[in-house]
């Protein structure tokens, strides 16, 4: 296991972490979390041994193996399947000492190296290179392809099948769905979950971390904390321990008033003096606990969206691409107000073509892009980073666009997206990603647009950061395309959902859960049809056995849909259920109450908390027929 003991942590003279005291035992897949700059990665560094404790002990047992994702890829001319065989150090070394043995003529040898292959399943090695190869995207046409014919993003796939296949006793992995579409980041959480190693995951993607770990640690404050669960539980367990801890903050704050109170007025008394200086001793004794507050204190929200036309927007039968190369075709699209609409599909299949067509970045190849008068577009992309001014700060980049507003003003503003003080005045040349990512979003959500167009917006975003993103997106009354892999945004914010792909663009009819069970049916077929090439069989039988699993998976999801839309409106009639029961119990419990002469009063709400109760049973009840019934059906 890994143990932590009285550990502290700094860069330079900044201290990251203090006095930790937690053990990470084999087996363990733990999500690492906390703002960014908290130490995630310096920790990272500390387990791979490129860093020291400043006090306190790091221990990692001596015999482990451990794997990582390589951060850059030089242009190789090696082979992709053969990069990622890489990852398995000892089989390579086998490899060598085996070539090595057989021209020595040691047979001795050479049937020892063999034995040890058979041992650590090397003659299965290249099908699960290629089967990670294929769950991460890649094509099996370019398993053969040198890695220098990769772009960046897809060589970052390459470094991470690499760290997969290495037999790793402890895998470390920093934001691993950063460069993956919805598809790979799904079947990576899979792969995940049934990781038989130990599991260090730092992610942003709160549906990620619920997927694939057992456990959270957090940082905050210099702190290292560790609690089981995933991080849905983990963020239950904090709000609650975050009441509590505020409750006992402001009890104090009241017992510290009285002993200021007390002293302050007795003090120079000298019947009283004694007393005094008693309750000043117990001031400076008592430990003071801290008020409750959230890790990230971003707070803002999109302003009243200007007056929008109807139809905002339209394309009809368009044609998209660069330098003639076309990308998207036949799109006919339509944007009324109050449209709430995510681009699926993946990456690489013209998701962010569209978004810029919508913008008008993009001339249409044919066709026409229609706007309604007074449409106002509010557009964010990766790309944009790029045209902030390096050498001004967020200060002056806002002051730039409303020059006739207060300076103290926009701090303030700036403040909602955690720019304060002589950060609000440092130029972004020295921001990192994250922070040149909140500045670009804070330019935007100043502006009142009746239309956002946001492609990947919470790249480079802490958890905290993206919750409030969240937030204010779900409360903002203007209409929006997005495209993110972000799943727990997208399921708060959109309300319909247009699939890009295959040089397409169509409505998709379902929701995000229906989308995932489309890719995994997907991807069954693409592993069918893989086989097929492999194998000899039967045609017919093939396209039979298809159609079956098919019409199963349908079948499966038609009766899934409905009973997944009962139990949430049975949870939501439970929720209402439960309050009114909380409130009918306060009252008859209330002696106050029986002061009153009306007895028909007293009847009613008597009856009507029998009533309740005898509904909540009922809810309660069928609530879990329902969900025995979808554990009946099993995942789609």
């Amino acid at each position: 296991m890994i143990q932590f003991r009285n550990l502290t942590l700094a860069r330079g003279a900044r201290r990251l972490i203090e006095d930790a005291n937690l053990q990470i035992h084999a087996g363990w897949r733990v999500g690492l979390v906390g703002a960014n700059g908290s130490g995630k990665s310096s920790l990272f560094a500390l387990l791979r041994g490129e860093l020291h404790a400043d006090h306190g002990d790091c221990e990692v047992p001596a015999g482990w193996r451990i794997a990582t994702v390589a951060q850059e890829t030089p242009a190789l001319e090696v082979q992709a399947i053969e990069f990622v065989l890489d990852g398995d150090v000892e089989l390579r070394q086998i490899e060598r000492d085996l070539a090595a043995a057989e021209s020595a003529h040691d047979g001795h040898r050479t049937g020892e190296l063999h034995a040890r292959l058979h041992e650590i399943g090397a003659y299965g090695a290249r099908a699960r290179a290629a089967a990670l190869l294929a769950g991460l995207g890649v094509a099996d046409a370019d398993f053969s392809r040198p890695v220098s014919d990769f772009s960046g993003g897809w060589r970052m796939r390459l470094n991470l099948a690499q760290a997969l296949i290495s037999r790793s006793d402890l895998l470390l992995l920093d934001e691993p769905t950063n460069h993956l579409d919805l598809d790979a980041i799904v079947w990576l959480e899979k792969w995940l979950a049934g990781y038989r190693g130990t599991l260090l995951l730092v992610s942003h993607d709160r549906d990620f971390l619920d997927g694939c770990v057992t456990h959270i640690a957090h940082i905050c404050a210099q702190r290292l904390t560790l609690c089981g669960g995933n991080y849905s539980s983990f963020e239950e367990n904090r709000t609650a321990q975050l009441a509590v801890q505020q409750v006992m903050f402001e009890k104090q704050q009241r017992e510290i008033a009285h002993l200021e109170r007390f002293i302050a007025r007795f003090r120079a008394k000298a019947t009283k003096a004694r007393q005094a200086q008693s309750r000043l001793k117990a001031l400076d004794r008592m430990e003071r606990i801290s008020a409750a507050h959230v890790d990230a204190p971003f707070d803002f929200h999109f302003p009243e969206p200007a007056r929008a036309p109807d139809p905002l927007l339209a394309l009809e039968n368009v044609a998209a691409g660069y330098a003639g190369r076309t990308v998207l075709e036949g799109v006919a699209l339509t944007l009324r107000p109050g449209a709430r609409l995510a681009l699926l599909g993946p990456n690489g299949a013209g998701k962010s073509t569209l978004v810029k067509l919508l913008a008008g970045e993009l001339a249409p190849l044919s066709g026409r892009r229609i706007e309604g008068r007074g449409l106002a577009v509010g557009y964010f992309a990766q790309h944009q980073l790029e045209q902030l001014r390096l050498d001004e700060s967020p200060l002056a980049h806002l002051m730039r666009q409303e020059p006739a507003a207060r300076e103290q003003q926009l701090r303030d503003y700036l403040g909602g997206f955690d720019f304060r003080g002589a950060v609000a005045d440092a130029p972004v040349e020295r921001f990192s990603g994250g922070e040149k990512s909140r500045l670009a979003l804070a330019l935007l959500v100043r502006r009142r647009r009746n239309l956002l167009l946001l492609d990947e917006p919470t790249n480079h975003l802490d958890l905290e950061m993206r919750h409030a993103l969240t937030k204010a997106l779900a409360e903002y009354e203007g209409s929006m395309v997005l495209v993110s892999h972000d799943r727990a945004l997208l399921r708060t914010v959109c309300d319909g959902f247009t699939l890009v792909i295959d040089g397409r663009a169509t409505e998709f009819d379902g929701d995000l859960d229906d989308y995932l069970a489309w890719l995994a049916a997907r991807r069954d077929a693409r592993a069918l049809a893989n086989a097929d090439a492999g194998f000899a069989v039967d045609k017919i039988a093939r396209k039979e056995a298809r159609e079956a699993a098919a019409q199963e998976r349908q079948a499966k999801l038609a009766r899934r849909r409905p009973l997944v839309r009962e139990a949430e409106r049975l949870e939501r009639e439970l929720a209402a259920l439960h309050d009114e029961k909380r409130e009918l119990d306060g009252q008859l419990a209330d002696p106050a109450f029986y002061s009153s002469p009306d007895i028909d009063q007293v009847k009613g709400l008597v009856l009507r908390q029998q009533e309740v109760a005898r509904l909540i049973d009922e809810a309660e009840h069928r609530w879990l027929e329902v969900h025995g019934e979808l554990e009946e059906i099993g995942e789609v």
